[in-house]
């Protein structure tokens, strides 16, 4: 679930400077976006274009150092919210994420949160003592990919790690405060499995417990492994209703204590989202519906579709 940043997404463009796209969550819009790394350490996702041209590296510390020292005092009044890019910032040491995030205490006054995505390898590197010691610091929100509950799914779309690691990665990081949003993608699966994949998606979802989930819809990007896969008929999608007959299987196997839901992305052909578990019944039933008579609803076009 992620944008490209803007000027107009954020205010502090002109302080700051980027190395080629940044990508961010789109509920931090309003966030100071600090790049502290290059890429992603693992980038080897099969339907991922979003740092093809850009490879892993960590950003010199000088850089970010002159960056933070470098805003407007005007600026370092209102930022309350910082986000941490590029692709896993969790990558860099236990030690590196203390020197950046007290750099960003003494010198933005009204900071509340830090923010970063993460994943499971980068995780699992670390102890939940260090983790702990990150959320001493306010690193409050971690955004990962799980992508998909089902190991064959990971292993077809070369996520680099099993499904078994993400939920001890996740573990970790809830033991140690941090919370958690956590993303899938309908239609990673193909139409062969698209149903083992929701389910084992929802029964991921239970076990990681986040308090955010986003549930997003594949889309094919040119130059990726799972776009050459598509074109050449080695892997077909579920078409637009085989998509949300994925959707419901998450949604019926997702079991979680206290999380906002949300299926609502530009990607998704049906908006849909409530909070769980109370609204769980009413999703199930909003699905149904559409299922049963799909021609009665206006889903989202394929031309409106975005990343």
């Amino acid at each position: 679930m992620t944008v490209k940043n803007t000027p107009r997404a954020l205010c502090y463009t002109r302080s700051m400077r980027y190395l080629g796209a940044v990508i961010r969550p789109p509920s931090e819009a309003t966030s100071l976006i600090l790049q502290v790394t290059y890429g992603c350490s693992n980038n080897t996702c099969e339907f991922c274009g979003t740092y093809l041209d850009k490879p892993f590296a960590v950003r010199p510390p000088d850089a970010v150092h002159e960056d933070v020292v470098g805003l407007p005092a005007g600026a370092k009044e209102r930022v309350e919210r910082v986000f941490l890019a590029d692709g896993d910032a969790l990558a860099l040491s236990p030690r590196r994420l203390h020197e950046i995030l007290d750099l960003l205490h003494a010198e933005l006054p009204q900071l509340e949160r830090v923010s970063s995505y993460a994943n499971a390898k980068n995780l699992l590197a670390k102890e939940v003592d260090d983790l702990r010691a990150l959320r001493a610091r306010k690193l409050d929100l971690l955004y990962l990919g799980l992508e998909s509950g089902d190991d064959q799914t990971l292993a077809d779309i070369n996520k680099g790690m099993t499904v078994a690691e993400q939920i001890e990665g996740c573990r970790r990081a809830k033991e140690a405060g941090i919370r958690l949003s956590v993303t899938a993608i309908l239609g990673l699966a193909g139409a062969a499995r698209s149903l083992e994949h929701g389910r084992a998606t929802g029964e991921a979802l239970s076990a990681i417990d986040p308090e955010y989930i986003g549930i997003l819809t594949l889309m094919l990007v040119p130059g990726t492994a799972m776009h050459r896969k598509v074109a050449t008929g080695q892997t077909v999608l579920p078409d637009q209703i085989g998509m949300l007959r994925e959707l419901r299987e998450i949604v019926a196997h997702t079991d979680v204590s206290d999380c906002l839901f949300r299926s609502n992305h530009a990607s998704n052909y049906l908006p849909l989202g409530g909070h769980l578990p109370e609204d769980k019944g009413a999703m199930l039933a909003t699905l149904d519906k559409v299922l049963q008579a799909p021609e009665a609803v206006q889903l989202r076009p394929e031309t409106w579709r975005a990343l």
